[in-house]
């Protein structure tokens, strides 16, 4: 570790097929100061079939003591280490541990940067099918039914592509209230374990898909792309007001509601506002 100030550097792990594996990688492993790893077994296992000697101490570093190992890390850093963070697959912070490290790092003025690579959001994308000039990533939906319907709502009438990661024994019920939510007949695809031997995309839309997951035994990585809302005019603020007023019922924040569907739906807010509050004095 020489003196000066070092860096942290955030490093893409494939996904699946070890090929997929970047030159920058494989130096990195082998030259980094640290190597922050989610799964310090997974990391060696990699290492070893990409015929690389790890050089540097190896840390466990995951979601239940990220916010403890920060400080360690920065000291590194501070002394002009490299901190080589890598989670299991693909990118780190994305649905992944790093983001406490990367939000600490930049507040104290060290340097950040990345060395990208394989991504399942991005190459779910991609081989989707579904429009991707404009898209968003929402992570793991909620386990509870209520909440997921929930989520699902807000997302309703968004117009852009949708990426989601699910658990197998979950997929049946997401897709099931998918279809409920945002429509029978929306266009999607299930991108199940992406550049592995058994990898499987199944498009369809979403009522083809409750149909196509139900009783099937899905195992692996999964990825659900939902397209976006089809265009429509603008609906009129009255019909939105029970949906504002069910989700400040619900112990939402009134203001923040309004906001939220007032901005998907393209409405004004100060209109839907007051049409919640007269459907509510009725």
């Amino acid at each position: 570790m020489g003196a000066g100030t070092g860096q942290v550097v955030l490093a893409a792990t494939p996904i699946g097929d070890p090929e997929d594996a970047s030159p920058r990688l494989r130096r990195l492993l082998a030259t980094a100061d640290v190597v922050a790893a989610e799964d310090t077994r997974r990391l060696h296992g990699l290492a070893q079939r990409l015929g690389v000697a790890v050089g540097g101490r190896v840390l466990s570093h995951h979601e239940h003591n990220e916010t403890a190992r920060t400080a360690e890390l920065l000291e590194v850093v501070r002394g002009g280490g490299t901190v080589l963070v890598v989670s299991d697959a693909g990118m780190p912070t994305v649905s992944d541990p790093g983001f406490t490290l990367v939000r600490a790092a930049v507040e104290a003025g060290l340097p950040v940067t990345a060395a990208p690579g394989p991504s399942a959001v991005l190459t779910a994308l991609a081989v989707s099918g579904l429009a991707t000039d404009r898209f968003c990533f929402e992570g793991f939906l909620p386990r509870r039914a209520g909440d997921r319907r929930r989520v699902l709502g807000t997302l309703a009438r968004d117009p852009r592509t949708t990426v989601f990661f699910e658990a197998p024994h979950r997929l049946a019920d997401t897709l099931g209230a998918m279809a409920e939510v945002l429509g029978a007949d929306r266009p999607a695809a299930v991108c199940r374990e992406l550049t592995k031997t058994y990898e499987e995309v199944v498009r369809d839309t979403l009522g083809g898909l409750v149909a196509w997951a139900e009783g099937r035994d899905v195992r692996g990585e999964i990825c659900v792309v939902v397209g976006g809302a089809p265009a429509q005019a603008a609906p009129d603020v009255a019909d939105l007001a029970p949906e504002v007023l069910a989700r400040a019922d619900a112990g939402e924040r009134l203001k923040d509601v309004v906001a939220e569907v007032a901005q998907a739906a393209g409405v004004p807010k100060r209109e839907l506002y007051a049409a919640a509050l007269t459907a509510r004095a009725r």
